[in-house]
C-alpha cells in the first residue's frame, strides 16, 4: 500500500471519528436541555455559583468584566475581521474563508435559534454586561468556544512551532475557560447555561471543521477517501477472516 493511499485513508478514519464526537456532544447536549427543561439542574448551579462567590471582590469583578469582553459581540466582529484578512490576503485560502463564515455565522444564528426554542429566563439582566435575553444556552460560551475554537485549528493547520502550537493552544483552552466563568460569576448566566454553551459550540464548530477539511482533501489528495478507507482496511478485515 503507497504512503498517499496509507495517509488519506488515516485522514477518513480521523473525520469518521470527528463526525462521533459530534453526534457523543449532541446526546450530551440533548441530557442537558432535558434535565434544565425537568428543572433538575438546580443543586448542580446554586454549589457553582456559591463557590465563585467565595472569591468575590472589587478586583476580581474588574478582571471578570474585562474577560467576559473578549467574549462579547463585538470583540468577536472585530477579531473576525482580522482573521478573514489573514485568510484571504496572507493565506489566500478561500475554503477557510467560506467555512469561518460558516462556524461563526452558523454558529450566532444557531445561538439565537437555541435561546427561543428554550426561553429560559437568565439570574439577572444587565445590559453593561451583554446580560439580556434568554438565557439558555450561553452565548458568550459558545461563541467564545467556536471562535477562539477556530483559531486552535489555524494554529496547528498552518503547523508553527511545537511550542508556538503548544503555548497557543493552552493559552486560548484557558481563555475560552475564563469567559464561561465570567459569565456565572457576574450573574449572567446560570452554570449549566455555560455547560449547554460549550456543549453547543463544540458541536458545530467540530462540523464545521470536517467539512472544511473534508473539501480541503478532496481537492489535494489524488485517491478517492472511500477507495482510500477501502484500500487501509482490506488488510484488516482479511487477518480478521483468516484468524476465525
Amino acid at each position: 500500500m503507497d504512503r498517499e493511499t496509507k495517509l488519506s485513508g488515516f485522514a477518513f478514519i480521523v473525520l469518521l471519528i470527528g463526525i462521533g464526537l459530534a453526534a457523543l456532544f449532541i446526546v450530551l447536549f440533548a441530557e442537558l436541555a432535558d434535565e434544565m427543561l425537568e428543572q433538575e439542574l438546580g443543586l448542580f448551579d446554586a454549589v457553582i455559583i456559591q463557590l465563585l462567590g467565595v472569591i468575590g471582590s472589587s478586583g476580581m469583578d474588574m478582571f471578570m468584566f474585562i474577560i467576559t469582553e473578549l467574549g462579547s459581540v463585538w470583540f468577536l466582529v472585530l477579531m473576525s475581521i482580522g482573521v478573514l484578512w489573514i485568510l484571504a490576503v496572507r493565506m489566500q485560502d478561500k475554503w477557510g474563508v467560506l467555512f469561518f463564515f460558516v462556524a461563526i455565522g452558523g454558529g450566532s444564528l444557531l445561538t439565537i435559534l437555541l435561546k427561543h426554542l428554550f426561553s429560559r429566563e437568565r439570574p439577572g439582566i444587565n445590559e453593561a454586561i451583554d446580560a439580556v435575553g434568554y438565557s439558555f444556552p450561553s452565548g458568550h460560551s459558545m461563541g467564545s468556544l467556536i471562535f477562539y475554537g477556530f483559531l486552535m485549528y489555524l494554529v496547528i493547520r498552518t503547523q508553527q512551532k511545537p511550542w508556538l502550537q503548544w503555548v497557543s493552544v493552552f493559552g486560548l483552552g484557558l481563555l475560552i475557560v475564563l469567559i464561561g466563568i465570567s459569565r456565572i460569576y457576574l450573574g449572567a448566566h446560570f452554570p449549566s447555561d455555560v455547560l449547554a454553551g460549550y456543549i453547543a459550540g463544540t458541536i458545530w464548530l467540530v462540523l464545521s471543521l470536517i467539512a472544511l477539511e473534508w473539501i480541503q482533501w478532496q481537492q489535494r489528495s489524488p485517491v478517492p477517501p472511500v477507495e482510500a478507507l477501502r484500500k487501509v482496511l482490506a488488510p484488516v478485515y482479511r487477518a480478521v477472516l483468516n484468524k476465525f
